[in-house]
């Protein structure tokens, strides 16, 4: 039986630290999340290695090191209300709930909510609040939100995610084609003043709704 406790140090030790990642906030979550109870059984022996796992519907948990660099690009402090779009496995939001006050997250897939809501309650993430809904249209009756996150690549920032921001509030997005991204980090300094940065290059699925790519080929 693999010591899951050992594996997780050992991949913050390895994957994360070692990669520049610095605010305690987030290497403290990346220690405690038990992120072997976000994938499928039968990839557990997996769930601590350097690289994203499949979750079913064309979708997967993200590498560590990825979900480590996105929180810490959110630059929280600990009493936010993080929107997160894509609650996939769940471990994201997993790892924000371990520093925000609140966290809401949108799905559009049910029976992947579902087994989120499982894990985050096996974990103790009751500050974690999901929702089955077009993620591209946020979450407009609990807007603003501190900090959004989006854990799908989008064609282009939607536009219902900038104004459900608060003043001085920070997104971090993917933007690009369907097979790469940059990572975006939106910082709103006004009613219609947003700051842009370009962080770093990634691979994300697709944000399908609306607002994003209409299916998985872009079509």
């Amino acid at each position: 039986m693999l010591d899951f406790s050992i594996a997780r140090r050992r991949m913050v030790e390895q994957q994360i630290t070692s990669r520049g990642i610095t605010d305690l906030k987030v290497i403290h979550a990346m220690l405690t999340v038990p992120r072997h109870l976000f994938v499928e059984k039968g990839l557990m022996d997996q769930a601590y290695s350097d690289f994203p796992l499949p979750i079913g519907h064309k979708q997967t948990i993200s590498q560590p090191f990825i979900v480590a660099y996105m929180t810490e690009a959110l630059r929280l402090t600990g009493g936010e209300r993080v929107l997160e779009i894509g609650t996939g496995s769940g471990y994201q939001a997993a790892v924000l709930s371990k520093i925000s006050r609140q966290v809401y997250s949108v799905e559009r897939v049910a029976d992947l909510a579902r087994a989120a809501r499982k894990a985050l309650d096996l974990c103790g993430a009751y500050n974690v609040h999901i929702r089955v809904n077009d993620g591209t249209s946020g979450w407009e009756d609990q807007a603003p939100f501190d900090a959004i996150i989006t854990t799908a690549g989008a064609p282009l920032v939607p536009e219902k995610l900038k104004q459900q921001l608060e003043v001085g509030g920070r997104m971090i997005i993917p933007v690009g084609t369907l097979g790469e991204q940059i990572l975006y980090r939106i910082t709103r300094l006004g009613a219609e003043i947003y700051n842009e940065e370009q962080l770093i290059g990634c691979r994300f699925v697709p944000l399908i709704g609306r607002y994003g790519w209409q299916s998985e080929t872009g079509d």
